[in-house]
C-alpha cells in the first residue's frame, strides 16, 4: 500500500533478545520522520526506533513488554498527504505551537515523554525539567530518570542531619514482622539471569587461579598517567590488563574463540569486552574491538569512552556486539577473588581480576632471595571446558602474567 509505512524491528546482535518496551505514541497520533516512535529493550542497551515518515499511527501490532525479533512488523504509519490539511489549516495549527516552543526552548527535547518515562516521574516527584536527557535531541529516557533519583538520593544520605532529643519513652516490643517488598524484575535484569543460566547450563566451567605483581605497571603509570590525561585518556589499570589480554590472544588463539558443536571458531580479531556494572540496573559489557592492534594509550581512550558511554545510557547498538572475550574487573568493589566467573557466551573464556594488595612476598633479584612487599593482585580465568583444557587455561594466564610483570617502565 503506498499510502503505508512499515514500522520494523531493527537488527540486533546473534543470541540476544528483544523486548518493546513502550510505545511513544498511541494510535491515532501524528508523527513526524525521524521522530522517536518505540523503545526496545535488551540485555545491553535500550534502542530508540525513530519514525520512517511523517504521518499517523495506523495500526500498533506488537504491544508493550513482548519479545520482538530482527524484522519483526511493529506498526503502521499512514503517510501524511498534501490533501489532509489545507495550507490555511496548517498554518492555522503551526502558529501556536511555534509561540509555546518559543516560549520554552527545551519544548522540542522533552515533548515526546514515553510512558515509562512520565511514570518515572510521577513516582520520584520529579519534573522533565530537572533531568538531563541522553536520548536524540536531549530526550528524556527511563535510565536518565533513574539515574537522577539515585544522585539525589545519595546527596540527601551525604548530608549530615541534625534531630532534637526527645526524652526516652519506654517502648513496647512489637512482634509484628514488615511487609516485604516485590521489586518486578526489568527486562535487562530478566536477560541477564537468562544468559547467565543458560551459559553455566550448557558449559562446564573450570577456573584457573594466578597471581600478578604489579609493582612494575604501578611505575609505569605513575610516570605515564599526567601525559596520558592531557592528552583526553585516564590510565586505569583495566588498560593494563585489556593490552597484555590482547598480547596473550594472539599467541594462544583458542581463547578468542566460538565453540560450536563441530568446530572451534578461531577469531581473527581481538574484541575485548569490559563488564562495567551498573549499580542497581544490572551489568553491560562495552566491547573494545580490535584491541590487538592499538597502543596502550588507544585502549585507555576506547576504555574510557565506552565505559562512560555505558554508564551515561549512551551506548550504542554497536558498542556491545561482536566480543570474543571477556574482562571482569570485580577487584573495583573490593572483590580479592571470585570464582568461576560466568562466561559471556558463545565465548570460551572470561578473566576475572581481584583487589590490588599490599602483599609481604618471597622475591628473587639477581639470585639472590629476598622478603618485598609487592603490589599484588589475583587473576583467574574461567574457561568452558568443552572447548579448553588447562594446558591453553593457564598458557594463556602466564603470557597475561609475564607481560604485566615485565611491563617496560618507558613504554607508551
Amino acid at each position: 500500500m503506498p499510502d503505508i509505512s512499515d514500522i520494523v524491528a531493527p537488527a540486533n546482535e546473534e543470541g540476544t533478545k528483544a523486548t518493546l518496551l513502550t510505545w511513544c505514541k498511541s494510535l491515532g497520533d501524528a508523527v513526524a520522520k525521524d521522530e522517536p516512535l518505540v523503545e526496545l529493550e535488551t540485555d545491553k542497551v535500550t534502542v530508540e526506533i525513530s519514525s520512517p515518515a511523517s504521518g499517523t499511527l495506523a495500526e500498533i501490532l506488537v504491544p508493550a513488554d513482548r519479545e520482538v525479533h530482527p524484522g519483526d512488523l511493529l506498526g503502521r504509519i499512514r503517510l501524511a498527504t498534501a490533501a489532509a490539511a489545507p495550507p490555511a489549516q496548517a498554518a492555522a495549527k503551526t502558529a501556536p505551537v511555534a509561540a509555546v516552543r518559543a516560549a520554552s526552548p527545551g519544548a522540542d527535547a522533552r515533548r515526546s515523554l514515553s510512558p515509562s518515562v512520565r511514570r518515572l516521574l510521577a513516582e520520584h516527584e520529579l519534573t522533565p525539567s530537572d533531568v538531563t536527557g541522553s536520548g536524540r535531541h536531549g530526550r528524556i529516557t527511563a535510565r536518565d530518570v533513574t539515574r537522577h533519583a539515585e544522585e539525589v538520593t545519595a546527596r540527601r544520605e551525604a548530608t549530615p542531619t541534625s534531630a532534637p532529643v526527645a526524652p526516652m519513652a519506654r517502648v513496647e516490643p512489637k512482634f509484628d514482622a514488615p511487609a516485604s517488598t516485590r521489586v518486578p524484575h526489568t527486562p535487562i535484569r530478566r536477560r541477564i539471569a537468562e544468559h547467565m543460566a543458560r551459559s553455566l547450563l550448557d558449559a562446564p566451567h573450570v577456573t584457573t587461579l594466578f597471581e600478578a605483581d604489579l609493582t612494575r605497571v604501578l611505575a609505569h603509570r605513575a610516570r605515564h598517567a599526567a601525559d596520558f590525561e592531557s592528552r583526553g585518556a585516564r590510565l586505569t589499570l583495566t588498560a593494563y590488563f585489556t593490552s597484555a589480554c590482547a598480547r596473550a590472544l594472539r599467541t594462544i588463539p583458542e581463547v578468542n574463540a566460538t565453540f560450536h558443536e563441530d568446530a572451534l571458531e578461531l577469531h581473527p580479531d581481538a574484541n575485548i569486552g569490559i563488564g562495567t556494572a551498573l549499580g542497581n540496573q544490572g551489568l553491560i559489557v562495552p566491547v573494545i574491538r580490535r584491541a590487538q592492534n592499538l597502543n596502550l594509550f588507544g585502549v585507555a581512550q576506547r576504555l574510557n569512552q565506552v565505559v562512560e558511554a555505558a554508564r551515561a545510557g549512551k551506548l550504542a547498538p554497536e558498542d556491545v556486539r561482536g566480543g570474543t572475550f571477556t574482562i571482569s574487573n570485580h577487584g573495583v568493589g573490593g572483590s580479592l577473588l571470585a570464582a568461576p566467573i560466568i562466561i559471556n557466551q558463545p565465548q570460551v573464556a572470561i578473566l576475572g581480576i581481584g583487589k590490588l594488595q599490599r602483599r609481604v612476598c618471597a622475591v628473587t633479584v639477581d639470585g639472590v632471595e629476598s622478603i618485598s612487599v609487592r603490589s599484588m593482585c589475583y587473576l583467574t580465568l574461567s574457561i568452558d571446558h568443552r572447548a579448553l583444557d588447562a594446558f591453553q587455561a593457564n598458557a594463556f594466564l602466564s603470557l597475561v602474567v609475564k607481560t604485566l610483570e615485565q611491563w617496560p617502565v618507558d613504554e607508551i
